[in-house]
């Protein structure tokens, strides 16, 4: 079983840069998507039914913003749109695809690096989603949640974490809430799990050279439980073309879905 996610930052930019002809060579289960940047409106059929595949979406209020989906092969057992939380249920963050016995996620956590509001907003997120992570964990299901956490964890998940102790995204609450996720709560995180000491990252600012100079951050995920993480056989970084800001992340679980 092959999972992808990736933020988009922006789906019809992501088609215009070749997306689909690479994501259709690479035979996935499940696509987990982010940051659509679009309504129900703008999206076209290949859009909607990527490489063929089933697709599902929970798009923002605000246009042009945010929005999540997920793309499967196998038509889902139930899917599941937001969290029954009105403020962050309008900027589409959250979808939940059904199969059996497993759920898998794509979600995009708010950024606050525009300001003290948006910092504000982030923690009212993370405050909020502990105890539906803390119920997805207990509910004796696999999980698998992908996407952009928007916190990078370790200092092996930035390249400059000195310069990036006071910033959001590397926060130490930020990243005392991830510990919690993967210390008390029990989730465990894929990539790390695989490459324990391997510093590879998924996004890199457009700013000064970042990509050029592999100046980045690791802040997408696949986050599991125990049991499906432990069939986790390979993971990668996708990094030889560019769709987005950020770069896909794969994982290849044993058996199906």
């Amino acid at each position: 079983m092959r999972i992808i996610t990736l933020n988009l930052n922006g789906i019809r930019s992501a088609f215009s840069k070749g997306l689909p002809d690479w994501l259709c060579q690479q035979n996935a289960d499940i696509v987990c998507v982010q940051e659509l940047k679009a309504q129900a409106a703008d999206m076209t059929q290949d859009m909607l039914a990527l490489c063929g595949m089933h697709g599902y979406f929970h798009y923002a209020e605000k246009k042009g913003y945010s929005g999540v989906g997920i793309y499967s092969k196998r038509k889902p057992d139930a899917v599941i749109e937001g969290l029954g939380i009105a403020e962050f249920d309008a900027e589409g963050r959250y979808i939940e695809a059904q199969f059996g016995d497993l759920s898998v996620v794509s979600v995009y956590l708010p950024s606050g690096s525009s300001g003290e509001e948006r910092q504000a907003v982030k923690f009212r997120f993370l405050e909020a989603f502990m105890p539906h992570l803390v119920a997805l964990k207990n509910s004796g299901r696999d999980i698998i949640l992908c996407g952009d956490w928007n916190i990078a964890h370790t200092e092996k998940d930035l390249r400059n974490w000195r310069g990036n102790k006071k910033n959001s995204g590397f926060l130490p609450e930020e990243r005392a809430w991830l510990t919690e996720l993967f210390g008390e709560v029990g989730f465990v995180d894929v990539f790390r799990m695989l490459h324990p000491e391997l510093e590879a990252y998924t996004w890199w600012s457009n700013r000064g050279q970042a990509w050029a100079k592999d100046v980045g951050w690791r802040i997408d995920y696949q986050i599991a439980t125990p049991g499906i993480a432990q069939t986790a056989r390979a993971t990668g970084v996708y990094k030889e073309q560019r769709f987005s800001d950020h770069a896909p992340v794969m994982v290849d679980y044993e058996g199906g879905v």
